[in-house]
């Protein structure tokens, strides 16, 4: 069993496998979801540098983080940690839903210039 260094702590092949399986998960999850690793750096709190590090496993994900990380990347902590890919939920992207919440936050009448101004986009997107 060879062990390997990692922020101090000595780990298994095993455990630098693991952390670097999440991190690129991770990395996979945050594209399908169209954000940048600054953008879901900013959901968490968080650098772009951290974000960047445990990507590519130079730093491993705290566990008070992994709940966080999944909520915003739209799986469960369960998906998140084990590569078996389960169905996926539909629905609106973290982005997406945060940019509904701010609108519904709005003045009606700016909230119904953005509901005209999404109408006539999709519409022509229609055509």
């Amino acid at each position: 069993m060879q062990l390997l260094n990692l922020e101090g702590y000595t780990l298994t092949t095993h455990d630098k496998d693991f952390t670097r399986t999440l991190g690129q998960r991770i990395a996979k999850l945050r594209k399908e979801q169209g954000l940048t690793q600054t953008q879901l750096a900013e959901l968490l709190d968080l650098s772009q540098q951290q974000v960047a590090h445990y990507e590519v496993a130079r730093r491993r994900v705290p566990a008070s983080l992994l709940s966080p990380i999944a909520k915003t990347l739209a799986v469960t902590v369960e998906e998140l940690i084990d590569a078996k890919p389960k169905p996926r939920r539909r629905g609106p992207t973290p982005k997406l839903q945060q940019q509904l919440e701010k609108l519904s936050k709005l003045p009606k009448s700016r909230q119904r210039f953005v509901s005209e101004m999404l109408d006539t986009v999709l519409q022509q997107a229609g055509r």
